[in-house]
């Protein structure tokens, strides 16, 4: 069982002890398979954010979906599975976490099938949706389960597979949805990307059992007015994000960030109010203002939108200027994939030698791997060395391997154990937002310059804005605690 450190007061109103004999068993480690049974839905809902990307043709084609369908069976993927980490964490401290896994990974088994039967696209983007909120039910269970069933070198090692997990997971989509199109598997064209998920998540299931049951010793009280504002402040600012450049931008989508800061600041007071009285709030201040987390969100925000808006402009270039199709292009990010999955594994020992100076080290080796694109970009188009430009990518998937990591076992490591779904859907939240972010800024800054100016100079300014980005991660890793 779980321990209550860290955690509120249990005298107020919002608490609700839990009998003894309704508690579930300590954990009792993680092992190689739970981890991998895990880690197996968390990889879904990864590749499902990106796997659509590359049939939305045939979609349209098959479908009859306009482009503003098309966008909301992208986006509203998205939108409820940002919409509800958080929420979804806390239901895994108070019910179980293996509970919560289960019934999520169940519903994203069976929205899947629906995603590859619909008859309408009407039908598809609701499907999408509720595909999105059980992503949203299961991928806090993951890293919460990790916290709190391992220590020492064994979190390490799993959190290095979760980082590896996650990165692979965004590049992998691309590629799996192209060939999976190509092949067009069984005469079923588009729906193979959906339908996969099927036999993978029913696999998962009959395995899930192998993982340990952990929960918060007490029961956490319900925040409705906090989860009311979490809501509405979010809401706000994915529709910024998603409708922005479809809209092109116009003065009222702008008042809604306005809103959003308006609902921030109720939520932080709301929040500090409910925990001083002994209550239970959505979002712990006192959690929260660990300086761990607080640093490493503050890295994790410009680390993720380099890396969103890094795999929305590259594929702009690949499928625009060279014509890649979506194998093609997916295939290119091949280095990536294998250079973070190999790095990642070693990350713990790195981690281990150079203290949090590995965020500095993965914040340079960014650094060089975009200043080489630049250069082979700048200096050789419009014929640039193929060779060099897998290079770049590779190195550029080497800093990443070293930085994503390490920010999680940072983030988490003072959260209690028997808050760790919060943290996690915290962390899982500001990855998700600022990954869409970084996309949708990276992409209308690289298309506006475009429009001017030649292809080249438009992506060596991007890739300037992106060394950006790891600059402020630089700057940031100075100050960040060492990883544990």
């Amino acid at each position: 069982m779980t321990q209550r450190k860290g955690l509120p007061p249990l005298n107020g109103p919002h608490a609700t002890p839990e009998p003894s004999t309704g508690a579930e068993p300590a954990a009792a480690g993680l092992s190689g398979l739970a981890l991998v049974v895990v880690l197996t839905g968390y990889a879904l809902s990864i590749v499902d954010a990106s796997i659509v990307n590359v049939a939305l043709a045939s979609i349209s084609d098959d479908l009859h979906g306009g482009p503003a369908a098309l966008e909301l069976v992208v986006s509203g993927y998205g939108l409820t599975y940002a919409l509800g980490l958080v929420l979804g964490g806390r239901l895994g401290d108070a019910f179980g976490r293996r509970r919560l896994y289960a019934y999520g990974l169940a519903a994203f088994t069976v929205t899947s099938a629906l995603c590859g039967l619909a008859p309408t696209i009407e039908f598809l983007v609701v499907a999408r949706l509720l595909q999105g909120a059980a992503a949203a039910m299961l991928v806090p269970q993951v890293l919460a389960t990790i916290q709190a069933a391992t220590e020492g070198p064994a979190r390490a090692r799993a959190i290095g597979m979760y980082g590896a997990t996650a990165g692979l997971g965004m590049v992998t989509g691309q590629i799996l949805g192209g060939l999976l199109v190509s092949l067009d598997v069984a005469g079923i064209g588009w729906r193979s990307v959906f339908a996969i998920n099927v036999p993978i998540g029913v696999a998962a299931l009959l395995a899930v059992r192998r993982v340990p049951a952990t929960r918060a010793d007490t029961k956490p009280g319900f925040d409705p007015l906090g989860t009311l504002l979490f809501g509405v402040t979010m809401v706000c600012v994915l529709a910024v994000v998603v409708a922005g450049p479809e809209l092109g931008w116009p003065l009222w989508l702008w008042s809604l960030l306005v809103v959003a800061a308006a609902g921030a600041l109720a939520l932080v007071r709301v929040e500090r109010g409910l925990e001083a009285r002994g209550g239970s709030p959505l979002l712990s201040p006192s959690v929260l203002s660990h300086p761990g987390m607080r640093r490493g969100l503050a890295a994790m925000v410009p680390f993720s939108a380099g890396f969103g808006a890094f795999l929305f402009v590259y594929a702009l270039i690949a499928q625009g200027h060279f014509g890649f199709g979506g194998l093609a292009s997916g295939a290119g990010l091949a280095p990536f994939a294998v250079v973070f999955f190999v790095v990642a594994r070693f990350t713990p020992k790195i981690a281990a030698a150079l203290g949090r100076r590995i965020v500095t080290l993965g914040a340079l080796v960014q650094g060089a791997g975009l200043l080489l694109l630049a250069l082979v970009i700048g200096l050789g188009w419009p014929h640039p060395s193929l060779v060099l430009v897998l290079l770049g990518i590779g190195v550029f998937g080497a800093g990443a391997a070293l930085i994503g990591p390490t920010l999680f076992r940072m983030i988490l490591a003072d959260v209690p154990s028997a808050q760790a779904g919060m943290g996690s859907g915290v962390l899982v939240t500001s990855q998700q937002m600022a990954t869409a972010l970084g996309a949708t800024v990276g992409g209308t800054f690289y298309l506006s310059l475009a429009g001017s100016l030649s292809t080249a100079t438009a992506a060596v300014l991007l890739l300037a804005l992106l060394g950006c980005f790891s600059l402020i991660v630089l700057v940031i890793s100075l100050k960040l605690p060492d990883p544990r």
